[in-house]
């Protein structure tokens, strides 16, 4: 629903019937958006709705498919080139920072147009150039200063100052709160603030509602490639942009179908787990149909005890029993093999570092531990059965994916989730242990893991869940486990608020016994969105 916009006719920014065809893969169809000086636009939709694709449009590295246009000032542009998106004032602010950490600040400034002085370089004149938009910036560092030196979000400030040095009037930020803590985002938001102030038009991708509530005069909504709408502030609310975004109502988003009546026997029990370094003695049982919640500030261990339990890591005391037809037998240390032949899959909180195989094909990565096992005489593959697992996993999952052998680093973060957790449950587990299994993917495909994770606890696999998302583990765990520095603080059952549990947790995390609004400031950002409630 396209809105009519306070800031006057002619907007700085307009882009028309944008679209952009990959080989096999339309990945934007007829977009539209519109923004304004004075403005801050966020840009929002599931991933592998488009976002980035016409962000990099924007900024030339990509060339539309003929028929779009391109206005800027109500003039038409081609945008041909990364060097004509910078002439016409467009700069953009990437998830992963363009600097380089092995030069200053001010030749990261200037870089790819350095100054020149009888074949030199002129570094302190770059330097004295750039102080008056450091300081214009509030940036409390020289523009002599290694890069490498920089916090991330003084880097952050770094390319932002790039952008205002140059006389940049359209800025993309992608994601930029991702690395942050809150005090780190809050500094930001005062800078975008003031940077609106100035005239820029600021084009925000974000997937936090929060950060949109907060920032957005107005929001563009892509699903699947195509433009869904436009709304003004005044229309913003976040059951509107969800059903924009995913094309139905998530009112039951944190429903939970499985429950205490349907939880069997001990599948899992740990005693006295201790790694020597992190992890002091944790001790806690775990049942078959069981969603069991691991809560916890970042530093506090939940990985490391997650990675004692799976094998990666060696324990320095303590055991893992798991059940066995005579009850619960002792599983030996030795490594995630012996966890993975016991019936314990584990779902890494990093998947690109550490789960998925990214220059491989969605079919290889489904089909990387069970291959062996339905393997035909002399160890040959067996692959027709192989092609049956990957296609059968596409359709149970729902992976978006053109083709099974489309590699997985082409995919959005949500599919790649998908095939990683499709990977492990072909080893049909009886304990699956996640951690942070809906980190870094869309509200769409968080649904899809969270009706999945209610499936196999309906089915009977012990869960055990580690989640900086309050409300994911409030509405998805039947219990919680809180760990503070290393051990067990405490459990919390579920009560009948959602936000008195929370406060419960958050108390156990901080060691503290004030109301949990009152340390929220001390909760990495994440988890801090999320104690007031707000959807990730």
């Amino acid at each position: 629903m396209p809105s009519s916009d306070p800031h006057g006719p002619v907007p700085l920014l307009a882009l028309r019937n944008i679209s952009k065809t990959f080989p096999g893969v339309r990945a934007l169809r007829n977009v539209e958006l519109t923004a304004y000086a004075g403005e801050v636009h966020a840009l929002m939709g599931e991933n592998g709705a488009g976002k980035s694709t016409l962000m990099k449009i924007l900024s030339g590295a990509y060339i539309a498919d003929a028929g779009g246009e391109c206005h800027i000032d109500g003039k038409p542009v081609h945008i041909d080139g990364p060097q004509a998106a910078r002439e016409l004032g467009v700069a953009v602010i990437y998830q992963e920072l363009s600097l380089a950490p092995n030069l200053s600040v001010a030749e990261n400034i200037y870089l790819g147009r350095a100054l020149q002085r009888r074949g030199l370089v002129a570094r302190g004149e770059m330097a004295r150039a750039c102080e008056p938009t450091l300081a214009r910036l509030g940036a409390d560092f020289p523009s002599t200063a290694c890069v490498a030196s920089l916090s991330i979000a003084q880097r952050q400030l770094v390319e932002i100052a790039r952008a205002v040095h140059f006389e940049a009037r359209i800025l993309v930020m992608d994601e930029p709160t991702t690395p942050l803590s809150t005090h780190e985002t809050d500094r930001l938001f005062a800078l975008i603030r003031q940077l609106r102030g100035e005239g820029m038009a600021i084009l925000y991708i974000s997937h936090r509602m929060a950060e949109i509530d907060e920032l957005a005069d107005r929001v563009t909504v892509l699903r699947d490639g195509g433009f869904v709408g436009t709304l003004d502030r005044t229309h913003l609310s976040q059951a509107a942009l969800v059903k924009m975004m995913v094309g139905r109502d998530l009112s039951g988003f944190y429903t939970k179908t499985h429950g205490q009546a349907r939880q069997g026997e001990v599948v899992l029990s740990v005693r006295d787990l201790a790694d020597g370094r992190r992890v002091r003695g944790c001790s806690f049982a775990l049942r078959a149909g069981e969603v069991l919640g691991l809560a916890g500030l970042v530093g506090a261990g939940r990985t490391e005890l997650a990675r004692l339990v799976f094998g990666a890591d060696a324990r320095t005391r303590g055991e893992v029993c798991i059940a066995g037809p005579a009850g619960l037998v002792t599983l030996p240390p030795g490594g995630p093999r012996q966890a993975i032949d016991a019936g314990i899959a584990y779902l890494t909180e990093d998947r690109k570092l550490q789960g998925l195989f990214l220059d491989q094909s969605v079919h290889e990565n489904i089909n990387l531990i069970v291959a062996a096992r339905d393997a035909l005489g002399l160890g040959r593959l067996n692959r027709p059965a192989a092609r049956r697992r990957t296609t059968e996993a596409i359709d149970a999952l729902g992976i978006r994916v053109a083709h099974a052998h489309v590699n997985v680093g082409a995919l959005s973060g949500g599919n790649q989730q998908k095939v990683m957790l499709s990977r492990l449950l072909e080893i049909q587990p009886r304990v699956l242990i996640l951690d942070e299994p809906t980190r870094g993917v869309d509200i769409g495909a968080k649904s899809e893991i969270y009706r999945l994770i209610n499936a196999l606890a309906e089915s009977g696999v012990a869960i055990l869940m580690i989640s900086s998302e309050l409300p994911e583990v409030v509405g998805l765990c039947d219990r919680v486990l809180v760990m503070r520095e290393g051990a067990l603080a405490g459990e919390v059952q579920p009560c009948a608020s959602a936000a008195e549990t929370q406060e419960r947790i958050i108390a156990l995390a901080t060691g503290a016994a004030q109301p949990a609004s009152a340390w929220a400031s001390m909760l990495p950002q994440q988890m801090s969105a999320q104690a007031h409630g707000l959807l990730h």
